[in-house]
């Protein structure tokens, strides 16, 4: 499928987007999302937005941080989910909205739940993901259920009022990120059983679920192969249906002399059985380097989150956490990273 498509960048420099090959399956025309062109020679499959980091840390009173956080379309603009550890040192999930997904009004309250089970205690939450999924959106998080982490869940149609469900998972349990859509009649979830510290190993499983309350089907997805993923992996944003397969965006963890370093990585999924793995990078698409990704509250950390995709041109832009510390934006296509996802075999 060859399309050509005139458009701005975010810096007002005109380009031409042509012969796009991978075709995206649902989602939106988001002709107004962020986006900005690689500097002329990168020839990297994803790059930094050159504005970097969008959200500092003190963007709100009594915030420490703000990262590894969601955002998707809304009402003509954007809404999220945001990951604001405050200045007593406790992650809380907080709603923002953004006409241009780049300059970011945050709630300085954190969010609060109504309908959750009387004896699910709310004590922790961070690392959102954001779904839509129906006529729904779904939030999934690392929950504190008694002091032990797992999948929190939760739904909204205006990012005002926050229905609580059912933790998706006993503990210990990490990085729940839902698919967009029903696989097999059944709704689909993947995450990360880790365990109740920093959790030196871990793989990306896959499970079904007719209600969002019982899951099962549990089947693994991807283990850590190469260096710069050799502790554990973790799913990063909502999966992207494309016609080559579920582009899964992720994040692999080494183990260095100084710490854990957290690099960006990708892989393609089957479309109806997404256990099963077409092809992923061999080489990290994004590894730390600027200074807002090296020095902050944990070094060394590139932690995506939230994707943007235009179904009209395979857009992406890429939201990630930096250090622990502050968000980032990044940018690619569709065809560029299934493009190194091929190279790679």
């Amino acid at each position: 499928m060859n399309v050509q498509v005139m458009s701005e960048s975010i810096l007002g420099v005109q380009i031409v987007e042509e012969n796009r090959r991978v075709p995206v399956i649902g989602g939106d025309s988001l002709p107004d999302m962020p986006w900005q062109e690689r500097t002329p020679g990168d020839k990297s499959p994803l790059w930094r937005y050159r504005g970097n980091p969008i959200i500092k840390r003190d963007a709100l009173p009594d915030s420490n941080s703000i990262f590894n956080s969601a955002a998707v379309p809304f009402r003509g603009g954007f809404a999220g989910v945001f990951r604001c550890d405050n200045t007593r040192r406790v992650p809380w999930l907080h709603a923002g909205f953004s006409q241009d997904g780049i300059h970011w009004n945050i709630e300085p309250r954190p969010i609060r739940f109504i309908d959750g089970p009387a004896d699910l205690a709310f004590e922790y939450a961070y690392d959102p993901r954001v779904c839509k999924l129906e006529d729904r959106y779904y939030i999934t998080w690392c929950n504190g259920y008694e002091d032990l982490p797992t999948i929190g869940m939760a739904w909204t149609e205006d990012f005002r009022v926050f229905h609580q469900m059912e933790n998706a998972f006993l503990p210990y349990n990490r990085n729940g990120v839902l698919f967009p859509r029903k696989i097999g009649g059944n709704y689909a979830m993947l995450s990360r059983p880790s365990d109740n510290g920093h959790t030196a190993f871990g793989d990306i499983f896959y499970s079904e679920s007719p209600d969002m309350v019982y899951w099962g089907k549990h089947r693994r997805v991807l283990e850590p192969r190469e260096s710069w993923e050799k502790l554990k992996v973790g799913a990063g944003p909502v999966p992207i249906e494309t016609g080559e397969g579920w582009l899964l965006i992720y994040h692999g963890v080494l183990r260095s002399c100084s710490g854990f370093v957290y690099s960006i990585g990708a892989a393609l999924l089957d479309r109806e059985q997404p256990w099963k793995v077409l092809g992923r990078t061999r080489s990290f698409l994004m590894a730390p380097r600027e200074d807002y990704e090296c020095v902050g509250d944990v070094p060394n950390v590139v932690f995506p989150c939230a994707a943007l995709c235009d179904k009209d041109t395979g857009r992406l832009a890429i939201y990630y956490g930096a250090a622990d510390t502050v968000t980032g934006l990044a940018f690619s296509r569709v065809d560029d990273i299934v493009d190194a996802i091929r190279a790679d075999g």
